[in-house]
């Protein structure tokens, strides 16, 4: 190897800067040999290795001094040299996350304020007592006025929701006379009274313009049904002898059924009911529903209704909970295709009177079929 190559060592005569072979003397002129040049000292210094040019630097592939390629961290196809022991990584590997505290457990909420639910609850309560036991045709009165609401919240929200233009004059005075004729003339008159209410929607709606005339009837009939026929029930039961304790019944046992539902299900539900309906109903809620409502059904049948059994109140507990959780159920499954949560605001921590009435309108002719074969009409 040549004095040219890289790692010969520098000269150190008076010429101390130049590099290659030289056979002449000293130089006269030249500067002489810095500190950083003197024989003692050299030793102690590292000199700078010089790159040669190439094509990554703009200059010609090959050395004209013959100088030999230089190997070291700056080129890429150099093997990588282990790291020094005890030497800090420039890249070390990502380090785990550590583990983060679990999240203290949240307390279950009602979702409602349970406050106004109650107050509210008592009090319609003290309505419906008072007017039940008094006067039963003031407790009719208060169901046409339930029923007058629930259709004006029905048709409200399907026309906000849905643009459906069910007729409410006709379907409120058809309501309400419907409620009365059950009271006053019995199932027949019930009959009656729902065939003219669709009737009379039917004639209303051919006042506006065709357009959607087919939905907005249907929509008219299926309210007409829906709320003040099957609430003619609870008319229907109260015309009995011992009228006041039927509705009385059927109204504790719904009461009891949706409480049973509430207080198991948010204490041990795990397994949803209809997760695509209602996804706050359980399996373990129906079963605290049955169980309440068979106990309840029991006791009123023997207690509260003449000539009743304790056998026949665990058969009609039974049907008042699936009925109810039907009736639930339905009218969430109307809410989710209107996408709200309450049909009203009337009632503080309840919603809306249907809101209310969602578990008692098909629970009522149950009602009323089971208690005419347990002890007849009366």
């Amino acid at each position: 190897m040549n004095e040219s190559s890289w790692g010969a060592p520098p000269h150190t005569g008076p010429q101390a800067g130049y590099w290659g072979p030289t056979d002449q003397g000293p130089v006269q002129g030249a500067a002489p040999a810095g500190p950083a040049y003197d024989a003692p000292k050299a030793q102690h210094t590292r000199p700078m290795p010089i790159v040669p040019e190439g094509p990554a630097y703009g200059g010609d592939q090959d050395d004209d001094r013959g100088a030999a390629r230089l190997s070291g961290p700056l080129f890429r196809d150099e093997t990588p040299q282990a790291p020094t022991p005890g030497a800090v990584q420039q890249n070390p590997e990502p380090m785990p996350d550590a583990p983060q505290p679990a999240p203290p457990p949240q307390k279950k909420s009602a979702g409602r304020d349970l406050g106004a639910a109650i107050g509210v609850g008592v009090g319609l309560g003290v309505v419906i007592i008072a007017s039940l036991f008094v006067v039963k045709a003031v407790f009719v009165g208060v169901i046409a006025v339930a029923v007058v609401v629930g259709l004006w919240e029905l048709t409200s929200r399907l026309q906000e929701r849905k643009g459906i233009k069910a007729p409410l004059v006709p379907l409120a005075l058809g309501g309400a006379a419907m409620v009365v004729a059950g009271y006053v003339r019995g199932a027949e008159g019930a009959w009656v009274a729902m065939a003219l209410t669709a009737l009379a929607v039917l004639v209303w709606r051919m006042t506006e313009p065709p357009e959607g005339y087919l939905k907005d009837v249907t929509a008219g009939v299926f309210a007409a049904f829906y709320v003040p026929f099957l609430a003619t029930f609870v008319a229907l039961m109260l015309t009995a002898d011992d009228g006041p304790w039927r509705v009385l019944t059927f109204l504790l046992l719904t009461v009891v059924s949706d409480t049973g539902a509430y207080a198991v299900g948010w204490r041990f539900g795990k397994h949803k009911l209809a997760p695509r309906i209602s996804p706050g109903k359980t399996r373990e809620g129906l079963v605290g529903a049955v169980s309440f409502a068979m106990v309840a059904g029991a006791l009123c049948m023997q207690f509260l209704i003449d000539d009743g059994a304790w056998w026949q109140g665990l058969v009609l507990g039974l049907a008042v909970a699936g009925s109810a959780t039907l009736g639930d159920l339905g009218e969430s499954m109307i809410k989710r295709d209107l996408g709200i949560k309450d049909m009203g605001t009337l009632l503080p921590g309840h919603g809306g009177i249907m809101d209310r009435l969602d578990s008692l309108l098909p629970t009522a002719p149950v009602v009323w079929l089971l208690l005419v074969l347990f002890v007849g009409s009366g």
